[in-house]
């Protein structure tokens, strides 16, 4: 019998249709599962889950191609396209599923993350909700306003979906270098370091005519203070508003081949010392801010001079093909983000035992490391490689 019954919970009642003998005969929605979202398709299916894929509106086929190798073919129960409004996909989301009980909507990727969350609240399964300033608790902008609500060490920042004055008087004002992205930005997609008023000017421009790494184009663009300090990801996994987390890392992130933010690695951070405990609490605050109660989340932070400071909170699972995962198992003993997120939807128990923090000191020593290319042209041979893979 499923492990999780929030109707139950939500004071709603058993309802006939939503009684099942096993997981078998139920599925999980997954919007947009790309990148380590495929990890989580995979995870939900060695429990016996089946998976209906929901694809976004403007989601782009190549991102849909986006697959770990580790993964391999993926294979859903469904796939379904979303429709023109809500109603429409939930019912074409109940079409697909037939006789099986959905019991849980998760965000695949960062496109995927408003879906799943007004769809979890229409299939009435474990959800953040979509209601007011929430429904846009992805938007960077929003997120540092939230932040600053709460008392909380937040950006100063100005946004616009054109040029207009605010977006001038900051860029005028402000001390550089600045930071430009878009506001629904994925990665470090369109984030540039500008040096001066022009460069800003410029790239501002810019970024309202090249797509977007998800597909689409970018419909507003925020401008935002260099935070100076290093660069932390605080990793977690939240259910009824309770948040475990599950890796603190800092990035290597170093200048390259024109670009100021290039990923070098991640180094994972002892959770007993200084640094990793100011980084959860402040986390977790951020957490509760934007009302963030269940499902995995991908923090990241910049401990600067003053005390923690937010860059932006992923509401989803880390990305990066979900490469950091065997080492995140080994760091903790058996876990990484992945498991604790569908245990956090589907397995009360089992997240219910899982730490608040991961042990100290680990129980294993790595650090992931990305190989940058310096060079531009096509890889006719890798000698080597075989000898590296044994």
């Amino acid at each position: 019998i499923s492990q999780d019954r929030p109707e139950l919970r939500m004071g709603l009642g058993l309802r006939k249709r939503m009684t099942t003998v096993d997981a078998s005969r139920e599925v999980v929605v997954v919007t947009d599962p790309y990148s380590t979202g495929c990890l989580i398709v995979k995870e939900v299916q060695s429990r016996g889950y089946k998976v209906i894929v929901l694809w976004t509106r403007g989601f782009s086929e190549e991102m849909k191609k986006h697959v770990p190798l580790s993964c391999g073919k993926m294979n859903y129960f469904a796939e379904v396209d979303e429709a023109d409004d809500v109603g429409e996909t939930t019912r074409q989301l109940y079409k697909a599923a037939g006789a099986l009980r959905i019991v849980a909507c998760i965000a695949g990727g960062e496109a995927g993350v408003d879906a799943a969350d007004v769809l979890s609240e229409r299939l009435l399964v474990r959800t953040n909700g979509a209601q007011g300033v929430f429904a846009n608790r992805r938007d960077k902008k929003v997120q540092q306003e939230l932040l600053k609500a709460a008392g909380m060490r937040s950006v100063r920042q100005a946004a616009g979906t054109e040029w207009n004055d605010t977006v001038e008087s900051f860029l005028k004002n402000e001390t550089y270098p600045v930071v430009l992205k878009p506001t629904d930005s994925a990665g470090s997609d369109g984030v540039k370091l500008c040096h001066n008023y022009e460069e800003a000017k410029e790239h501002f421009h810019a970024l309202f005519e090249i797509e977007a790494v998800n597909g689409g184009f970018n419909t507003e663009v925020l401008c935002q203070e260099f935070l100076r300090g290093k660069e932390y990801v605080v990793d977690t996994v939240s259910r009824d508003g309770e948040h475990k987390t599950c890796a603190v890392w800092v990035y290597d992130k170093r200048a390259a081949n024109g670009a100021a933010f290039v990923y070098f690695g991640m180094v994972p951070i002892d959770t007993s010392t200084q640094e990793a405990k100011l980084l959860i609490n402040y986390c977790n605050r951020t957490l509760d801010a934007l009302k963030m109660q269940n499902g995995p989340s991908h923090a990241e932070i910049i401990l600067t001079a003053s005390g923690p400071c937010l860059v932006e909170m992923n509401c989803r699972a880390q990305g990066g093909d979900g490469n950091w995962q065997q080492l995140a198992q080994a760091l903790t003993g058996g876990y990484s983000q992945v498991e604790a997120s569908v245990d956090a939807y589907l397995d009360k128990k089992a997240f219910s035992v899982l730490p608040q923090i991961p042990p100290s000191p680990a129980k294993a020593f790595g650090q992931e490391v990305i190989l940058v290319s310096y060079a531009e042209g096509e890889v006719v041979a890798t000698p080597g490689y075989d000898v590296i893979k044994k």
